[in-house]
């Protein structure tokens, strides 16, 4: 056990390298600006953060009502889908492909809070195009993907400056980008219990091998990652903590064949932990969406781990 642990810390080291140039990771977080309103069915707060000291993070944190003590809270990661101008609006409007309510009504129905940013480029931080902003960062050694995964995990860092939030009962949940993300970030930060990802647990040498590559934004590309890293290999540093991966068959982001290979890996690795029950990969007759029985799956899972 000691010498798989020793292998997961060797492995993160060597992952958060590729993702370029980056801030300092103790870098302080700070808010810089907090507007607060009251919604139906919860507590809005808008907030700007500064999580990187380049460049503000705008933030929805959302709360029950009348909330006392201390509660879990979930890190909402916002999808691409071409959407730009939408970002953390997706956590409190939805979106096209998923399921409604919207996951901070369905979040805080459970007395719980959530958190969601608006990544590099998306949001009230969008307006660039995102090949040209990919190659400017590539100039000068910085990782668009990097970026946004580092906002990610300070963002972690800022739920632990919060009062009401319950520090060993964190988790992250995401669609599309926001299930990629959600697996990245649970892979680097084990302050994260529980890891939800939606449509994009994608293997990456299936997907060359499908020709799928075009159906994915450029964002998410890490120079060198496949010299060192599978899939597998980022959401083995996962284990044993609880991880669900819902995914449609259908969906040509996420080859069929690379759902089982990374299934057959991590059900190993869970496994060896003695934790075989904490990873669950669920397969469903759909393509890139989430569908009611995702949804339900997903609120039973998050509710028996968090």
């Amino acid at each position: 056990m000691e010498k798989l642990i020793k292998w997961q810390e060797r492995k993160r080291k060597k992952l958060y390298k590729l993702l370029g140039d980056l801030p300092e990771r103790d870098y302080p977080v700070k808010v810089i600006k907090k507007i607060e309103e009251e919604r139906e069915k919860y507590m809005l707060e808008k907030l700007i953060l500064d999580l990187n000291g380049y460049e503000p993070v705008p933030t929805y944190f959302v709360k029950p009502k009348n909330l006392k003590g201390k509660v879990p809270c979930i890190v909402f990661n916002h999808s691409h889908g071409g959407k730009y101008y939408l970002g953390k609006d997706e956590f409190i409007e939805g979106n096209s492909y998923m399921l409604k309510p919207p996951y901070a009504e369905v979040i805080t129905s459970l007395n719980f809070c959530g958190i969601c940013i608006d990544h590099l480029n998306f949001g009230e931080r969008s307006g660039r195009d995102e090949l040209t902003l990919f190659k400017e960062l590539i100039w000068y050694g910085k990782v668009l993907w990097g970026l946004m995964v580092f906002d990610s995990l300070k963002v972690v860092d800022y739920l632990f400056t919060r009062e009401e939030v319950d520090k060993d009962r964190i988790a992250t949940i995401g669609m599309s980008m926001g299930s990629t993300m959600a697996w990245w970030m649970a892979a680097f930060d084990e302050r994260i219990k529980v890891c939800i990802d939606i449509c994009c647990l994608t293997d990456f040498h299936s997907l060359i091998k499908t020709d799928g590559l075009s159906g994915h934004g450029i964002y998410y590309f890490v120079p060198s990652l496949l010299k060192y890293f599978s899939t597998s290999d980022i959401n083995s540093l996962i284990a044993p903590r609880a991880h669900l991966s819902v995914a449609g068959a259908f969906d040509k982001l996420t080859p069929i064949e690379g759902l089982i290979k990374i299934d057959k890996q991590l059900k190993k690795i869970y496994k060896k932990f003695g934790k075989e029950e904490n990873w669950q990969l669920r397969i469903y007759n759909v393509g890139h969406r989430e569908t009611f029985q995702m949804r339900n799956d997903i609120i039973e899972f998050l509710l028996k781990h968090i």
